[in-house]
């Protein structure tokens, strides 16, 4: 019998996407389900959601919950990692708030830019504590890890320990391919795509269509042109607030289409986002603070949703599109599938740094995860992924090395910060942040000793 275990389980409607899809495949719909949070009021929110799903489904799950780690995966042969370490509240604030008082605007600030830095070392050494504790008790698992900085966390789970089985997972290449195809008002069903690079900034090296004669079409030409004429992009079917054009505008002058959110892309470059150009922000839709504004959306939107699926005798239960269900079932049955994974670089993408995270085509069957090489990326856009690698690097050596100083070094080298702010500057914003975080952050970067 499956156990998958589920670390971070009171992100409750994420976690019963991934439960639910596992759920209702054959081969995992007996499966023991470990349900593991620190929070007990989101734990028990998740545990009632769970035991409804197993009811709605008619299928002999078991489910069992923790608030220990390593008590939950033991002996776990899959463990979903969901955790967010200081919350929207107070860190993800922190990292908002405290660049705008230097000029510093952001979107998400979960991935590169100073708030992936700041998030990558608060949340870098728990990740190294679930590996720990994989080794001990399920060593033969793989960890399906969903968290970010995606980056920074598949390399630095990699440096320190490199027998324990993990990819990072997105849903920004098939995401993106829907709102492609949706933009081109094609059937997804009628595309294929090949991409590749690192995570939040691979591209499609390869878009078509399927003809009637059985040939496949490049779709670039019809995406530039739509996009020339304004007829695309169509507004986002994701958010409202975030029109896209970021990533078409990109693609005009690099060649291919990047597969995260234009909300995104805007700060990992310096093109975009600038305090002296409002006009930037205007003609491109880019939304300042987006991140902030999602949290207490899902927030108010959370107590409803809770209350409901209280009161639901069932719950509805539809297929995501993430890839979690597909890599246990493939692990399990043998049945190979393909899906895009994060994984420390072992010459899969033979331009970028041994080690290093990257996104690519990876065949999962009973053998595991198998990823595959990448040597054609062109080369402006290897040379763009390098600006985000270094920044990633420097965040891993200073966690792996307890050097403080590369932590000045990744901000004086990330791409939008240094388009913004002078070398002093940046070094001031980082002790501002380090000092907000307080005990967030690891005990060799504040100076006090561990508790």
């Amino acid at each position: 019998m499956t156990k998958i275990a589920f670390i971070g389980a009171g992100s409750t409607v994420f976690m019963k996407n991934l439960i639910g899809d596992a759920l209702q495949m054959p081969a995992l719909s007996d499966a023991t389900i470990s349900l593991m949070d620190i929070d007990r009021k989101r734990l028990a929110e998740s545990e009632l959601v769970v035991r409804k799903l197993v009811a709605s489904l008619g299928v002999p799950a078991s489910i069992e919950t923790h608030t220990h780690q390593r008590s939950a995966i033991e002996g776990a042969d899959f463990v979903i990692v969901a955790f967010q370490i200081g919350g929207y509240k107070p860190c993800t604030v922190t990292d908002f708030e405290i660049p705008k008082r230097y000029g510093l605007r952001q979107t998400i600030a979960d991935t590169l830019g100073i708030g992936g830095i700041m998030r990558g070392l608060r949340t870098v050494p728990h990740l190294w504590k679930l590996a720990e504790d994989m080794r001990a008790v399920c060593p033969g698992a793989i960890m399906l890890q969903y968290v970010n900085p995606m980056a920074i966390n598949t390399w630095a789970i990699g440096a320190r320990y490199p027998d324990v089985k993990q990819v990072g997972l997105c849903h920004s290449v098939q995401g993106t391919a829907y709102e492609l195809s949706r933009d081109l008002e094609i059937p997804l069903g009628d595309i294929r795509y090949r991409a590749a690079g690192i995570n939040h900034m691979a591209f499609y090296l390869n878009f078509e269509a399927r003809q009637a004669d059985g040939s496949w079409r490049d779709l670039y030409p019809a995406l530039r042109a739509g996009y020339q004429a304004g007829r695309i992009p169509k507004p986002s079917h994701w958010n409202a607030r975030c029109p896209n054009k970021v990533r078409y505008e990109a693609m005009m002058h690099l060649g291919y289409f990047v597969t995260e959110s234009s909300e995104h892309f805007a700060e990992y470059v310096p093109w975009f986002i600038k305090s002296d150009r409002p006009d930037l922000i205007e003609a491109f839709g880019i939304p300042l603070d987006e991140y902030p504004v999602r949290c207490e959306e899902q927030i108010a939107a959370w107590a409803a949703q809770a209350e409901g699926y209280a009161r639901a005798e069932r719950i509805e239960v539809k297929r995501s599109n993430e890839y979690a269900a597909v890599i246990m079932n493939s692990v399990v049955t043998g049945t190979p599938s393909v899906i895009y994974g994060n994984v420390p670089n072992r010459g899969f993408i033979p331009q970028l740094p041994q080690g290093s995270a990257v996104e690519v085509p990876t065949l999962v069957d009973a053998n595991g995860l198998q990823p595959t090489t990448v040597n054609d990326i062109p080369p402006q856009l290897i040379a763009l992924m390098r600006t985000n690698v270094n920044v990633q690097e420097l965040t891993v050596a200073a966690l792996l090395e307890e050097n403080r100083e590369h932590i000045y070094h990744a901000a004086m080298l990330d791409p939008h910060t240094a388009a913004e702010l002078d070398l002093r500057q940046i070094r001031a914003l980082v002790d501002d942040l380090i000092e907000a975080h307080g005990d967030w952050m690891p005990a060799w970067i504040t100076g006090k000793k561990a508790a």
